[in-house]
């Protein structure tokens, strides 16, 4: 039996909802109940008086979007140490899409996260999904005048921030093949060789599971935790996957996934590295979740 025209609609374009309220939310769990909202205000449209059906529902998932963020915000201030996104298994296409895998990097999310939920809005949905300055304001509720001068700024403070640019699949590959061979081995001068001066590490156990409690900064703290750690690594496995459309590591302990671990790579070498072990955040990476622009 056929869809009825509006859950057809709803389902072509599902997948772009999907990304455009994880893009604003770092979380998959809050993204869909995001869709959720979104779908229960669709079904209620005059659908005969809606021109473009594709900029509707990004208006009505960018206002949820926004109200859940606001939320979220308040959450976070009583978080337990570092929050991170909560990572998603990527399919290959995703890694294909340069400007996309970019814009859902973990790197770039916790960029996003030092933006007003309006910077954050007006930045994705202008320079991830090309949206028109009059879309947006009707998204965000402002002007376009107001939206013109948010995306201005919200520009200039992710150009300050983001990663150096895009990294090629190969170079990934090749510093996460060194990265994790030199965590095996447990090899202090491998360790220090792929790690920057500069490199971060955070973790997430949100509370329940343990993790570093504030950011570790410098390849020397860095590797010290890193090879102290080491006990850990020989209980389970090492696997490499995509994660948010970029190589990094899965860590299974007994068949399970204990640990995302997510690398930020600017010229060859790792200068982010980021820890997900906070068991709600690990529950979509036992299939991939394919993300549209």
């Amino acid at each position: 039996m056929a869809a009825d025209p509006a859950t057809a609609t709803f389902v072509e374009h599902r997948n772009l909802l999907f990304t455009v309220a994880y893009q604003l939310l770092g979380s998959a769990a809050d993204a869909e109940d995001v869709l959720q909202e979104t779908w229960l205000r669709w079904v209620g449209v005059d659908h005969a008086a809606v021109r473009d059906e594709r900029a509707y529902l990004v208006r009505i998932t960018t206002r949820q979007a926004l109200m859940r963020l606001r939320a979220l915000g308040r959450r976070k201030e009583s978080y337990v140490g570092p929050w991170l996104p909560e990572p998603l298994l990527t399919a290959p296409d995703v890694a294909e899409d340069v400007e996309l895998a970019d814009s859902v990097s973990m790197a770039m999310l916790l960029v996003l996260e030092t933006l007003t939920p309006a910077e954050r809005a007006v930045f994705v949905l202008r320079e991830v999904f090309d949206l028109a300055y009059d879309e947006i304001a009707e998204a965000v509720g402002k002007t376009p005048a107001a939206v013109r001068q948010i995306a201005h700024r919200a520009r200039s403070h992710v150009a300050a921030r983001r990663p150096r640019g895009p990294v090629s699949r190969s170079a990934s590959r090749d510093a996460l093949e060194a990265f994790r061979h030199a965590v095996e081995t447990g090899d202090l001068r491998d360790l220090m060789a792929v790690l920057a001066p500069e490199v971060v590490f955070l973790g997430d156990g949100g509370g329940v599971v343990e993790a570093v409690l504030a950011p570790v900064v410098g390849a020397v703290d860095v590797a010290a935790l890193l090879r102290a750690g080491l006990g850990n690594f020989a209980s389970g496995a090492l696997e490499p996957a995509q994660v948010n459309g970029y190589p990094a590591l899965l860590f299974r302990r007994g068949g399970e996934i204990d640990t995302v671990l997510a690398l930020r790579i600017d010229d060859g070498l790792v200068t982010g590295l980021y820890a997900v072990r906070n068991p709600e955040k690990l529950s979509r990476l036992d299939e991939e979740t394919s993300l549209r622009r």
